[in-house]
């Protein structure tokens, strides 16, 4: 029996999950916090919407394309060391972020904070993919999706108040604080084993042997663009018609909310409802929530639009993450840097996209076209997931027989 199949008969302890849970709130609340002060940044810098909006791009692309260093270097040196390392360059480049000066300095500095808090995420999923079987992994994961739709929503809610009553620097500033408590705090949590890496790349050629592996990277290519990159303009959407930063930033918040609580339902429909089912209510809730936006951008249309992206959130990518781990057993941090590489290019390339668009105040039109790309996202998200199941069946049974 490998190190990793016999860890896994093992559980995550409440406190490693309750670590795992903080570290992966701070990625999200960086992360998130600077959506609903793009055009009070933008005023205050003296530049136009669309170079500050370069601030939350670049921190996406460079979110997205560390995933893999960070992937590798976990399947060699540790989940935990990894994540101790990487917060505290994140605390360094969000306090760094709180002292910008201008336009470019504060778009270099996200992009660190990006690259930074990149291993996370990435690093708790993989930890509960070491630690807990594959039958019952998703109600942990729904556990920290829960952490990170928090995350996403005080940092919405937070932000856009601090922003509109103090200054937007502090907002930089808290997550900066958070990661440098977590840096230490996580030394408390034990390693797990893990199989031998071999070379540096040997991960890579593992996992990129995988046709499924590609098959999910492409469906996180296009969720990421479909939820985060479009998610992004929720509160700027209402910003344009002159709804002030915090009640703004609150509307867009309840997208966290609505994550939590669907979050909650999804738990207990694990092993009740067969993945393409959970996958495909999802992306019902998605097309929803943004054809509602591109029918009214008023503050009440908005509020259904977070609610709904939240659950629909909640429903569809933990499904697909859950899948995520499932693939590559061998180099599993590995597997699930390259499908974050996948969802955050998506979402960096759809809101960098999307940005003159918004300048042009053609937010309709936005929503519109993220309600359309949900179908085809939903359609082979599930479809996929349906055919990897009926396959993976099909292979139990014949090593059975």
């Amino acid at each position: 029996m490998s190190t990793t199949t016999a860890l896994n008969t093992t559980s995550l302890s409440a406190c490693s999950l309750r670590l795992l849970r903080m570290a992966g709130f701070v990625s999200n609340f960086d992360r998130f916090c600077i959506a609903p002060m793009l055009v009070l940044i933008g005023s205050q810098l003296g530049v136009a919407f669309s170079t500050v909006v370069l601030a939350a791009s670049t921190y996406y692309l460079c979110y997205g394309l560390m995933q893999p260093v960070w992937g590798l270097a976990s399947d060699r040196m540790g989940r935990v060391r990894v994540m101790r390392v990487s917060l505290a360059g994140a605390a360094v480049a969000a306090l760094c972020s709180a002292l910008a000066t201008g336009a470019t300095a504060l778009i270099v500095t996200r992009a660190v904070a990006g690259a930074c808090f990149a291993a996370s995420i990435a690093a708790s999923l993989t930890y509960v993919g070491d630690t807990v079987p594959a039958e019952v992994r998703q109600r942990p994961l729904s556990e920290l999706m829960t952490a990170f739709a928090l995350g996403t929503s005080v940092a919405t809610v937070v932000a856009g108040a601090l922003a509109h009553y103090v200054s937007w620097r502090l907002v930089f500033a808290l997550p900066g604080l958070l990661a440098a408590y977590l840096a230490v705090a996580l030394r408390r949590l034990p390693e797990p084993e893990r199989e031998p890496s071999g070379s540096l790349l040997a991960p890579i050629a593992v996992v990129m042997r995988s046709r499924w592996q590609w098959y999910v990277m492409a469906v996180a290519l296009l969720e990421g663009a479909v939820l985060l990159g479009f998610l992004t303009y929720l509160a700027p959407a209402l910003e344009d018609r002159g709804v002030p930063t915090a009640l703004a930033g609150a509307v867009a918040a309840l997208y966290g909310a609505g994550s939590m609580a669907a979050a909650q339902m999804v738990k207990r429909l694990v092993g009740q409802w067969k993945p393409p089912v959970i996958i495909l209510v999802g992306g019902i809730q998605m097309a929803v929530a943004y054809a509602v936006a591109a029918a009214s951008l008023s503050v009440p249309a908005l509020v259904v639009t977070a609610l709904l992206l939240g659950g629909g959130w909640s429903f569809m990518h933990s499904t697909i993450q859950s899948w995520a781990t499932t693939l590559a057993p061998a180099a599993r941090a590995t597997g699930v840097a390259m499908f974050g590489v996948a969802l955050y290019v998506g979402s960096a390339l759809a809101s960098t996209f999307a940005a003159q668009a918004a300048e042009r105040h053609a937010y309709r039109g936005l929503f519109l076209l993220a309600a359309v790309l949900t179908i085809p996202l939903t359609a082979t998200a599930a479809a996929g997931r349906a055919r990897y199941d009926d396959a993976h069946s099909r292979q139990s049974s014949r090593q059975a027989s």
